[in-house]
C-alpha cells in the first residue's frame, strides 16, 4: 500500500486551528485541468479560497482533494481543489500558516491534458483580453469582480519566497 502524504493532515490541522483561534482559514492554491474554480478570480494561475465556516457549506478536507461549494457573486459554485496544488493554507488575520512546495509545471501539464481527455463535463476557462483592451479597464472603474489586494498596513498577507 502506498505511503499518504502527510499534506492533508497538516492542511486539517492548520483549519482546525484557526477555526479554533477564531481566524479565518485561507488556501492558496496552483489552478490546472484538476482544479474546479471561478476561472475569472484566477491570477497568475493561482487563486486564494476563504475555507472558513461561514464562507463554505459541505467542506470535505480528504486525502486527494478538498471541495466544498461557495458564493462567488451571488452565485453559488461547487469548488473542487487537489490536495497536491494547495500551496499555502493560513489565517487571514494574521497571515500565520504553512506553505508548500507548488507542484512541478511538468506533472501539473500531465495532469492537466489527462483532466481534458478523461472529463466529460466542460470546463470553464477565462479568455485572454487583448493590451488594448486592458488599458482602458485598469483606469476606469473598478467594480467588485476585481477586487484589489489589500493595501500595506492593512491585513496581513502571506509571501512566498521562491
Amino acid at each position: 500500500m502506498p505511503e499518504v502524504s502527510t499534506k492533508p493532515y497538516l492542511l486539517r490541522a492548520i483549519y482546525e486551528w484557526c477555526t479554533d483561534n477564531g481566524y479565518t482559514p485561507h488556501i492558496a492554491v496552483v489552478v490546472d485541468g484538476r482544479t474546479r474554480v471561478p476561472m475569472q478570480f484566477v491570477k497568475n494561475g493561482e487563486i486564494v479560497l476563504n475555507i472558513s465556516f461561514e464562507a463554505t457549506s459541505g467542506l470535505k478536507m480528504e486525502n486527494d482533494n478538498i471541495h466544498f461549494s461557495a458564493r462567488f457573486g451571488g452565485v453559488s459554485r461547487d469548488i473542487l481543489v487537489p490536495v497536491e496544488n494547495v500551496i499555502a493554507i493560513y489565517a487571514r488575520e494574521n497571515g500565520q500558516g504553512m506553505a508548500f512546495e507548488a507542484p512541478a509545471p511538468a506533472k501539473a501539464e500531465e495532469a492537466q491534458q489527462a483532466a481534458e481527455q478523461e472529463s466529460v463535463t466542460p470546463v470553464l476557462s477565462s479568455v485572454p483580453v487583448s493590451e488594448p483592451e486592458k488599458k482602458p479597464a485598469e483606469g476606469g472603474d473598478k467594480g467588485d469582480d476585481d477586487p484589489e489586494p489589500p493595501k500595506k498596513g492593512g491585513r496581513p498577507v502571506l509571501t512566498r519566497i521562491k
